[in-house]
This record gives structure tokens, sequence and C-alpha cells, in this order.
């Protein structure tokens, strides 16, 4: 039985992973987060790989305050780059596939086109410099490595843009949401099944394990800007509050985000065989999964 070592366990991506471990029992679990495994201490990660020996990791940990990273610069640094650049380094000496999740956040050059894995990064702040950095610690130590960015990520789990907007909306007559970002919502859901879809299909020899390396891109189908995605909440929820569309200037927050940063995903579909649902989609899923815990 092989092997997969999750850090950021407990956040969204690594509950949906958690969700998910029974359909794959080609693998065992081992999920942690930062009180069980500091991946930014060397030694502790060294122990922790040497006592449970996984052939696969998947690095969900991140430091995710975008505004907050702003100030938090040595905590950012620490968890989202030198975190990545030390779980590579074990990953290369215990030799184990290393599944890492970026962001499209290092993507902010301008261009109003889809934008490819080998097109340039332009991160814009701490958060998106911070992962950008750890993307590139990453594979210059370890070429074979996997990096997923995505883009927009909500679940049933956590904090997120859903569970605000279903906060904020039963609470508030009026919200004001902008809609001059534009970019694809992302299923934490869809992600992790992707994840353990392409695990598999490496493990049954579908796909060359030493042959899969460097960026792709993963986020659900479709475009969207944030007021697009409030207003489907809302219209999917049953939700009455009105809406306000406005400019991101109107509402000025202390890291920037990427004005467009739609990515392409015909890399990954052509290299891996998944196809990836529609955002709509996704959110009903996501809704209806929420429904359930109330």
């Amino acid at each position: 039985m092989q092997k997969i070592l999750v850090t950021g366990g407990d956040g969204q991506l690594g509950m949906e992973l958690q969700n998910l471990q029974q359909e794959y029992p080609r693998f065992s679990f081992r999920f942690t987060d930062y009180k069980d495994l500091d991946i930014t201490d060397l030694q502790a990660v060294d122990l922790y790989f040497s006592d449970f020996q996984p052939d696969y990791v998947f690095n969900c940990a991140a430091f995710t305050a975008v505004d907050k990273a702003e100030e938090a610069v040595d905590l950012a640094l620490k968890v989202n780059t030198l975190g990545a650049e030390i779980l590579a380094k074990a990953a290369q000496k215990h030799q184990a596939k290393l599944f890492h999740i970026s962001t499209d956040y290092v993507y902010d050059s301008g261009q109003n086109t889809p934008y490819l894995e080998d097109d340039a990064a332009h991160p814009g702040g701490i958060y998106a410099i911070t992962k950008y950095l750890g993307d590139k610690a990453v594979l210059d130590i370890l070429p074979d490595s996997v990096i997923f960015r995505t883009s927009w990520v909500y679940s049933a789990y956590g904090n997120n843009f859903v569970k605000s907007m279903q906060k904020y909306g039963t609470e508030r007559d009026r919200l004001r949401i902008v809609y001059d970002q534009i970019g694809t919502p992302t299923y934490a859901a869809d992600l992790a099944k992707a994840m353990l879809d392409i695990a598999q299909k490496m493990e049954t020899g579908v796909l060359n394990k030493d042959k899969i390396s460097g960026i792709y891109h993963y986020s659900n189908e479709g475009v969207a800007s944030w007021y697009d995605f409030a207003m489907a909440i809302f219209e999917l929820d049953g939700i009455t509050c009105e809406v306000e569309p406005i400019l991101s200037k109107e509402y000025p927050t202390p890291a920037r985000r990427p004005p467009f940063s739609l990515m392409d995903k015909g890399k990954f579909k052509k290299t891996f065989g998944l196809q990836i649902p529609y955002w709509r989609t996704s959110l009903v899923e996501c809704l209806e999964k929420l429904d359930k815990t109330k």
C-alpha cells in the first residue's frame, strides 16, 4: 500500500482529501497540521519522513491570509517559501513524489488572455511573492515535483468567500462586490479528487510517474468576477440581498489582487486525461453539502 502524507490537513483542501480517502483504498494517508508537523523545521520534517516513509507528499500547507501577509512578511516567507523548500528537500532525500499547491496570484502582468504555465510570473504582493518563491524552490530542488496552481478556492470547510456571502447576504440588505477582478472559482473537493486520481493513475501505470513534473493549472471551468460569484451564490441559495457591482479602487485592500488571473487548463487535461467541472455545477454541490450541515 502506497503512503500519502498531507500537510495542511485541517485546511480546505486537506479536509476534502480526508473526505475522499475511503474511495482510494490503494493508499494509506497521514494528515498533519502545524501542531503535528512544523514544515519549517528541517530536522523535524526529516525525522517525520524517516518514520512514515511517504510515497507521495501533498503540500496543502500555506499562509493564505493575503492581506495579513503584507505585515507578517517573515511568517509568510517562513511557511510559503521555506516550508516548501524543506518539504522538497525531504521528498528528494526520501524519494517521495511531491504535489505542491500554488496560486493564480503569481500572475499579475496585466495580460487579458488566459495564462499558460510557461507565461512569466509577476507576483504583486507579499503572499504572491512568497508563493512564487516557494514554487521556484520546489522546482530547483526537486525538478520532478508537480505544482498545481489554483484559484479562488472554497469548500464546505474553513473560511471562504461562499460562507462569507451566505453570512453577510442573510445579515445585510445590501452588499458591494468588485466586478473588475476576473478568474475562476475552484471547489476544493474537485481539486482533491483530481490529485488523488493522478496519484492513482501513476500507481497503476496509466501515467509514468517519473515523467510527470512541472507546473499545471487547475481551477473549475468557466469565467467569473467576484460579483458573478456572489450573485450565483445568492441565486442558488435563495438569498435576496441586493448586490452593487463596484470597482476594485472603491474597495481598497492592503494586498493587491490580480485584475485578471484566468488560467488555461489545456495542459492539465491533455496530460492527465481528466475532465474539469464547470464552476456553477460545483458550486451547487458545495451549497448542497453546506445545507446538510445546517
